[in-house]
C-alpha cells in the first residue's frame, strides 16, 4: 500500500512534468514563433525514446532491481524538466511591439501614407528571431527524448510490480487508484499552468511596473519556464524512496506467479503478437492514447480560439473539469471490477459499453461551435485586391509584413494591425491606454475599430460543450482498467 501510494505520487509527478508542456503550448509557440505543426511535433517527440526502449526494457521485468530502476528513471524525468526550462536562460528577454500610437513615432502602428518604411518592419528581426529559434528546439526535443527514455521503467514496472505482490482480489482497486491518482498529473499540470501564465515571461528579469501589457492582450507571454522547476523539483523528491525498496515483497495472499522467464525476448514478443485478443487491446489503447494526446496538445489553444478565453483560463477549465472527469471515470472501473469481480469477458463488455456512451456524449460536439474569425486578407476576402496585408485600401499605408497588434472593426471584421485597418488616427484614454482607432480606410461606415481581437459568438456554447466533453471523458475512462487487467491477464 505503501509502494501504491508512493508510485501515485511519482507518476503524478512525472505527467506533471510532461502535461505541463500542453498546457503552456500556445505560450511557448507565441515566445518562440513556432508553428502549430512544430510544437505538435515537440510534444509528442517523447514518445520517440518511450517507444524504442518501453518493449525491451518492459520484458527485463523480474530481472532487475525494479524499484531502483524507477528511481533512476525518475530522476531522468526530473533532469529532463530542467531542461525545458533551459531556454529561457539562454535566450534574451521577450521582445513586444511597443508602438505608441502617435503619427509622429517612427514606430507607429498607424497608416502613414507616403512615408515608405517608416512603419514597424520586421526583417531585421527575423535572422536572429530564427537562429535563436533553433537553439531552443534543439535544446527542446534533446529534454523530450530525455522526458521518454526517463519514463520508460516507471510505469511497466510499477504496474508489474503492484500486481506481482498484491492478492488478485485487490490488484484491480490498487491499480484503478494508482491510475486515477495519475490522471491527476495532467490535471495539476494545467492547473499549474493557469497560475504560471498569469506571471510575465520576464518576471525574474523585469519589475511588474514596467509592463505595459495585460494578460489579456494578444502579445501577452506568460512565465512558461517557471512550472517546469516546479514539476521537476516534485519528480526528484518522489524519486527518492525508491531507492530504499526491496527487490521482492511477499504476496497479501499466495505465492507470487513467476512468469515464464527461460523463454527468450524474440519468442515471447511473438507469442503475444499472434494473440488477437492482446492485439485488438494494444490497438484500442492506442487509439484512445491518439486521441487524449491531442486533446492535451491542443484542446486549450482551440478553447482559447473559440469561446476567447485567455490562455490562463482554458488551462483552469482544463484541469479542474475535464481531467478530474477522467479521475472519476478511472475509480469507477475499478471500482466496478471488484465490486462485480468480473471475468475477462465481461472486463472486454465494460470496455466496449464505455467507449460507446463516450461516442454518443461526444457526437454533439461536432456541431457546437462557430464559424472562423473573419481576418481580413487572411480568412476573410470582401472586394478584389483583398489580400494578406496587401488590399487597395491600405495600399498606400506601407504595412509591415509581420506586423501583429490585431484590431476589431465596427464590422465585425479583425486586421492584424491598426495600420492594416488602414487607420489614421487614434483615441488616447486618461491612462494613456488606446480606447479606438478612428478614420480606418478599410472599415465601411464610421471607420472605427477598438483595440484586440474580435473573439467569437460562441460563449453560450461553453458550458455545454465543457459539460459534454467531460462526460465523455468520464465514459472513456471507465474503460482504463479493465483494458489493463486484459492485458496484464
Amino acid at each position: 500500500q505503501f509502494f501504491v501510494f508512493c508510485h501515485g505520487l511519482l507518476q503524478l509527478s512525472q505527467l506533471l512534468v510532461s502535461g505541463y508542456l500542453k498546457s503552456s503550448i500556445s505560450t511557448i509557440e507565441r515566445r518562440y514563433g513556432l508553428s502549430s505543426q512544430t510544437s505538435g511535433l515537440l510534444a509528442s517527440f517523447n514518445e520517440v525514446g518511450n517507444t524504442l526502449l518501453i518493449v525491451f526494457v518492459s520484458y527485463l521485468g523480474i530481472r532487475v532491481h525494479r524499484p531502483r530502476l524507477i528511481g533512476c528513471g525518475a530522476l531522468l524525468v526530473s533532469l529532463a524538466g530542467f531542461l525545458m526550462a533551459l531556454p529561457h536562460f539562454i535566450t534574451g528577454p521577450y521582445q513586444y511591439d511597443q508602438s505608441m500610437a502617435s503619427t509622429s513615432s517612427n514606430t507607429t502602428d498607424l497608416c502613414q501614407p507616403g512615408a515608405p518604411g517608416a512603419n514597424l518592419s520586421a526583417a531585421s528581426c527575423a535572422p536572429h528571431a530564427s537562429r535563436e529559434n533553433h537553439e531552443v528546439l534543439l535544446v527542446m526535443f534533446v529534454a523530450q527524448a530525455l522526458l521518454g527514455v526517463g519514463g520508460v521503467p516507471i510505469q511497466p514496472f510499477g504496474i508489474s510490480y503492484i500486481d506481482d505482490f498484491a492478492s488478485e482480489r485487490n490488484s484491480p482497486l490498487y491499480l484503478g487508484i494508482l491510475f486515477s491518482v495519475t490522471v491527476l498529473g495532467p490535471g495539476v499540470a494545467f492547473m499549474l499552468g493557469s497560475a504560471m501564465l498569469s506571471f510575465y515571461v520576464d518576471i525574474d528579469r523585469v519589475a511588474t511596473a514596467e509592463v505595459q501589457l495585460t494578460s489579456k492582450d494578444p502579445r501577452w507571454v506568460g512565465a512558461w519556464w517557471l512550472g517546469f522547476l516546479v514539476a521537476s523539483s516534485l519528480v526528484a523528491l518522489s524519486a527518492l524512496p525508491y531507492f530504499f525498496f526491496p527487490r521482492e515483497m511477499p504476496k497479501e495472499v499466495g505465492d507470487v506467479l513467476h512468469t515464464h522467464t527461460a523463454l527468450g525476448f524474440p519468442v515471447v514478443l511473438l507469442r503475444n503478437l499472434r494473440h488477437p485478443v492482446y492485439l485488438l487491446v494494444v490497438l484500442a489503447q492506442v487509439n484512445i492514447s491518439a486521441m487524449v494526446a491531442g486533446l492535451a496538445t491542443f484542446m486549450g489553444k482551440f478553447l482559447e480560439r473559440q469561446f476567447s478565453l485567455t490562455a490562463s483560463l482554458a488551462n483552469m477549465i482544463i484541469g479542474a473539469v475535464n481531467i478530474p472527469g477522467a479521475m472519476v471515470g478511472i475509480v469507477a472501473g475499478g471500482a466496478i471490477l471488484k465490486r462485480f469481480q468480473m471475468s475477462l469477458r465481461q472486463c472486454s463488455a465494460l470496455c466496449v459499453l464505455g467507449m460507446l456512451l463516450c461516442l454518443l456524449a461526444a457526437l454533439p460536439l461536432l456541431f457546437l461551435g462557430c464559424p472562423t474569425q473573419k481576418v481580413a486578407g487572411v480568412t476573410y476576402w470582401d472586394s478584389p485586391g483583398f489580400g494578406h496585408h496587401a488590399m487597395e485600401c491600405n495600399a498606400q499605408c506601407h504595412c509591415p509584413e509581420r506586423g501583429f497588434n490585431p484590431v476589431c472593426g465596427s464590422d465585425g471584421v479583425e486586421f492584424t494591425s491598426p495600420c492594416s485597418a488602414g487607420c489614421g488616427s487614434v483615441s488616447i484614454g486618461t491612462d494613456s491606454s488606446v480606447l479606438n482607432y478612428t478614420e480606418c480606410s478599410c472599415i465601411p461606415g464610421a471607420g472605427l475599430a477598438r483595440p484586440g481581437p474580435c473573439g467569437t459568438a460562441c460563449s453560450h456554447l461553453f458550458l455545454p460543450f465543457v459539460v459534454l466533453s467531460c462526460l465523455a471523458g468520464i465514459l472513456a475512462s471507465m474503460s482504463h482498467t479493465p483494458s489493463f487487467m486484459l492485458i496484464l491477464r
